[in-house]
């Protein structure tokens, strides 16, 4: 099959890949996107090797649960072994023996075909097309927030970042605050935060310091943890969603002299996720900016490295 792999310093298109299936189901890839956590990758991060990419949607074509035989499916990317304490708490993604779709030791959807676990799988709604459900795992990472933290709706609440998954966590918490703000460095993204709405500004000002009850940082940049603790008021909750490749020094002592609660946020729920795509609570469409083939990394990947890029698609060389 053809597929992009990453040897560890280079990224190339490998046009006679050696399928991998692990699992059950084996998954024809529609789309898959680029992530920020993939540009992470291919500078070094979780020291992967393989076929990177997690997010996606495609078509069954084999599975031990015949019913999803044919239905378009996303995945949920953690497969867990089953038997230890955090498999049994149905918290596979914290398993010690976890592979992880893309990223740890598990081909990911830079590919053809994918292999998953059918119970990682979820149906697509028909309302739902292709392009929207792409989103379904960094929505699914936005919706976990609400599962870590009970959001009083009554808090001010600031989102530090303005890329895609900032985006979505900002469409999330909008359902649940009335106050809510978006902190970005990006003129169009913050644009199209405000078509939504969403309170986004480019600056924060004096009164936005040391002012808010929970700040989500989701800058994908060693910077955004500073920000965030500038703006969380004492005894507040910060929010890491960047996993950052690059060594950075950060200063802790805000943290204890104003008694903050720093929590890291991962993987998330996907039912909620699309049940929000299908009713049209979280909006995608104009988050793609572009779309390349698989033959087209090149670009693809440099697209995704502007700054002013939201996200970019891949699809194989192969159509519906």
């Amino acid at each position: 099959m053809i597929a992009l792999y990453f040897d560890g310093r280079e990224l190339r298109l490998a046009r006679e890949y050696q399928f991998n299936r692990l699992d059950d189901a084996v998954v024809r890839v529609v789309y898959a996107g680029i992530c920020g956590t993939d540009l992470e990758i291919l500078r070094g991060y979780a020291g992967f090797s393989g076929v990177p990419g997690h997010e996606f949607v495609g078509v069954v074509v084999e599975a031990g649960d015949r019913s999803l035989v044919g239905r378009r499916v996303v995945g949920e990317i953690n497969v867990g072994c089953g038997v230890c304490g955090m498999c049994v708490r149905g918290l596979e993604r914290h398993c010690p023996n976890r592979t992880v779709l893309g990223i740890k030791g598990r081909d990911g959807a830079f590919a053809e075909y994918l292999s998953l676990p059918s119970r990682n799988l979820h149906t697509v709604p028909d309302n739902v097309d292709d392009a929207e459900a792409v989103f379904t795992e960094p929505l699914a990472a936005a919706y976990e927030i609400l599962e870590q933290v009970r959001v009083d709706p009554s808090w001010r609440v600031a989102v530090v970042g303005d890329g895609r998954l900032a985006n979505l966590i900002a469409q999330v918490l909008s359902t649940v605050v009335d106050r809510l703000r978006v902190f970005g460095k990006h003129e169009r993204k913050v644009g199209l935060l405000r078509e939504l709405d969403i309170d986004a500004v480019v600056e924060a000002e004096s009164r936005d310091l040391y002012s808010y009850d929970m700040v989500v940082e989701a800058t994908g940049s060693p910077t955004g943890y500073a920000r965030a603790v500038e703006l969380v008021k004492p005894r507040g909750i910060v929010i890491l969603k960047s996993t950052v490749a690059a060594r950075h020094e950060i200063n802790m002592a805000p943290l204890v002299v104003n008694e903050v609660t720093l929590i890291g946020s991962r993987c998330g729920p996907f039912k909620p996720a699309l049940n929000a795509l299908s009713k049209g609570l979280v909006k995608v469409s104009k988050l793609v900016d572009a779309i390349y083939g698989f033959e087209e990394y090149r670009e693809a990947f440099g697209k995704a490295e502007e700054p002013s890029t939201l996200k970019v698609l891949l699809k194989p060389l192969n159509k519906r």
